[in-house]
Parts: structure tokens; C-alpha cells; sequence
């Protein structure tokens, strides 16, 4: 089967705009004069035209299940929220698994994958969603091996991709596989956006908060290390301080956080390390000694294991000179 032909996007009522347009804009704009070769976009649904947004306008769907006869790949957006809102139709699992069984490809894009999740097609697969979704994936799809991470994982036939913009990754990364990187290319900068982003949805999430812990002396400590990221934050500083053996701080910890005293101080530091490099402009030593890594390579290589990019494309991203903040 050729791959980038024929493109079917599953929508319904209620849908969320943006996943909707962007396999229309990377496959269904005519490019030939560019190079791109010619693709058929067709927009489909289960639910009776016209399909509401929520957003102050409706859209009318021409094509039904058929369409997913037809494609040769699959792309299904977010479908409305909260989740669970309503079950998936029958006839639509019924369609993808056909379509599955013949060679087609499926494709999430951000919380769509909550649609395969319920259709079992990424039972045993590695997969990914919007990281706020973290939590009741897991609950609800346990048989998935899901990497909240990243902006989208290929497992050949089937992919899902993360949240909202991650769209445009997935999109253009199958147009890559397809057609080549001239011609991804070529989409992303009449799309002005770059073609392959570095890093991973990690670089997007909020920076970790623990619970509320009920031990007066254990939430003093937090505030104390997360105030003072540039000290000694080891297991026996910080339980000495904690007026407590290295042993029971470490439980307490694990009980009120979630997490164990060292991974919580590896990532308040990145995170304090992310808010030093989007409002000022210290180097990165200053910004290593600061968050307490002492170095700038032992920034980086921590950075980048917890937020798969690097300080420098970091702050490429999300910095903004105009927002720097007073250092003394």
C-alpha cells in the first residue's frame, strides 16, 4: 500500500478544531507547484452532519465510515472531553480494526488516542497522549506502555502523538516517512514551523509540586530545599536538618512526595533551571551554580535526561529577553 494518498480524519460532535485542521493543512493543500505531490484529504464521522465545536461554529462532514475503506492512512484528533464522555461507536472500532487488517495506518493526534485506547489497537504498544492525560490513560488503558514524554511514538502501523501542537510533529514526520525530508520540509515552511522540533512534550509539563504532608518538620525542609536548590541537598543533609535518621526521612519523604528525596531535588533544580533560562540571560554556569549542578555539564547532561533538550535550544524556545528578571 502507498502511504500519503489518501488521508481520511475521524471527527465527531463536539471535536476540538485545531487537530481537525492540521492533517487538512499538511495533506490537503494543493503544493504540486512546490513539489509536494497531490494527496486527498476527506473529513468523516459516525455523528450526523453538522458537527459542532463548541467554539461558536459547526462543520459539515461529507463522508462517513466508507471513508476509512478508502484511506490508506487514518487520523483521528481528540475527541470531546471529559473523558470518558460517551463510548466509542461500535461501527467506528469496527472500521479502524478492518482498515488495521488491511494495511492502513492509524494515527492518533493528542487525547484521539483515548479512541484507540478504547478500540484495543495499542494494547501491548508503546504509545503517548497529552501530558495532562497522564493519569486516567493509565487508569483506564493499563495494557499500554504509555511515554508521556515525548511529541509522538511510530510504531509503524499505528501512531499516536501528543498533545495539540504535537499534531504538526506527527503530521509532518509521516509526510517525511512518505515522501521524503525535501518535502517535509517544504510543508513546514510554507506552515512557518521547523520540521522536526528537539526534545519532547516533557519541556511543556509543569513543574513538579509535592502533596501537602501533614509532618510540620518534613514540609519545613521542602520549603527550605526548594528556596535553597545552591546548598548540600543530600538524603543526610536534609534529614539532619529534618531533625530525623537518613532512614526515616527517606519513608516520610517517599509518603508525603511520591518520589524519593533525590529525584525531587533533581527536578526542582531542572525546574528552577528552566525558569533562569526563560527570564534571564546568565550563562550557563551561572545557571548551573544557581540550581545547584555546579557545572554546565552537569546541567546539560541532567536537563536533557529529564527534559530530552538541551539548556540552549531550551532557551531558544522559551526564553524572552523583555521578561528577564533582576539578578544580583
Amino acid at each position: 500500500m502507498r502511504f500519503g494518498e489518501r488521508i481520511a480524519v475521524v471527527v465527531f460532535d463536539g471535536f476540538a478544531p485545531f487537530e481537525m485542521a492540521v492533517p487538512c493543512e499538511v495533506w490537503g493543500i494543493d503544493r504540486v507547484d512546490m513539489g509536494v505531490p497531490r494527496s486527498e484529504v476527506r473529513v468523516c464521522s459516525t455523528d450526523a452532519s453538522p458537527l459542532s465545536t463548541g467554539l461558536g461554529f459547526s462543520v459539515v462532514v461529507d463522508h462517513g465510515m466508507e471513508a476509512l475503506r478508502w484511506a490508506d492512512t487514518i487520523l483521528i484528533p481528540a475527541p470531546p472531553k471529559p473523558f470518558p464522555e460517551r463510548a466509542v461507536p461500535s461501527e467506528l472500532i469496527d472500521a479502524l480494526w478492518k482498515a488495521h487488517r488491511r494495511g492502513a495506518r492509524i494515527a492518533s493526534l493528542c487525547s484521539g488516542a483515548f479512541v484507540l485506547g478504547a478500540a484495543g489497537l495499542l494494547d501491548g504498544r508503546r504509545a503517548t497522549t497529552h501530558w495532562m492525560y497522564t493519569d486516567l490513560f493509565r487508569q483506564m488503558f493499563p495494557h499500554v506502555e504509555l511515554d508521556p514524554a515525548v511529541l509522538y511514538v511510530d510504531n509503524g502501523s499505528v501512531l499516536t502523538g501528543a498533545g495539540t501542537a504535537a499534531s504538526i510533529d506527527l503530521c509532518l514526520h509521516l509526510v517525511r516517512m512518505d515522501r521524503g525530508a525535501e518535502v517535509a520540509n517544504t510543508i513546514a515552511r510554507r506552515m512557518v514551523v521547523p520540521p522536526h522540533r528537539d526534545g519532547g512534550q516533557a519541556q511543556f509539563t509543569l513543574a513538579p509540586v509535592p502533596r501537602e504532608s501533614s509532618d510540620d518538620d518534613l514540609r519545613a525542609t521542602l520549603a527550605w530545599a526548594a528556596g535553597h536548590l545552591d546548598h548540600d541537598l543530600s538524603v543526610d543533609s536534609l534529614a539532619k536538618r529534618a531533625a530525623m535518621s537518613p532512614r526515616t526521612f527517606a519513608r516520610r519523604f517517599k509518603d508525603a512526595t511520591g518520589t524519593t528525596p533525590l529525584q525531587w531535588v533533581l527536578h526542582q533544580r531542572v525546574a528552577r533551571a528552566q525558569h533562569l533560562l526563560e527570564v534571564t540571560d546568565l550563562g550557563l554556569e551561572e545557571v548551573a551554580e544557581r540550581c545547584g549542578f555546579g557545572t554546565s555539564a552537569t546541567l546539560r547532561q541532567h536537563f536533557h535526561r529529564v527534559l530530552g533538550t538541551t539548556p540552549g535550544s531550551y532557551r531558544q524556545t522559551f526564553g524572552g529577553g523583555q521578561l528577564a528578571e533582576r539578578v544580583s
